[in-house]
């Protein structure tokens, strides 16, 4: 690069920065990194205590519930009044945890008598509501 001489003649001020030191610190810096990277990813050895313990898995009690377009309620394929839907939600799920229900709808069903069962079954004890749908 050229820093313009001593010429008395070019008096304007240099306009280039000088790279070359930037540079050469930012590759010695590469290599000490690349050089110190694997040691970061040396493990301590312990003798860590073993235990062996099976995994219980509760299933979950599943309410298989289907609504037709007219209002007509099963409950595990027996015919339930919607009326009585939550004393036999309450009946089936005695004392059984993680209660699911499977609602099953028609596509004209009104709306409000799916909300209306969806609140039913949760007053009776059903922590999960999933509907079922056949795959287009």
């Amino acid at each position: 690069m050229s820093f313009g001489g001593f010429n008395e003649n070019n008096s304007q001020p240099m306009a280039d920065i000088n790279t070359t030191p930037l540079v050469d610190v930012m590759l010695v810096l590469l290599v000490i990194f690349i050089i110190t990277a694997p040691l970061f990813n040396e493990a301590v050895p312990i003798d860590l205590p073993q235990a062996s313990a099976s995994r219980l898995e509760e299933k979950p009690t599943v309410l298989h519930v289907t609504l037709d377009k007219d209002g007509r309620l099963t409950v595990d394929g027996a015919s339930v009044a919607i009326e009585d839907f939550e004393s036999r939600c309450n009946e089936l799920l005695a004392g059984k945890p993680n209660a699911e229900m499977h609602l099953r709808a028609e596509r004209t069903t009104l709306y409000e008598q799916v909300t209306k069962i969806m609140a039913l079954a949760q007053k009776a004890g059903v922590e999960k509501i999933a509907f079922v749908t056949n795959p287009g």
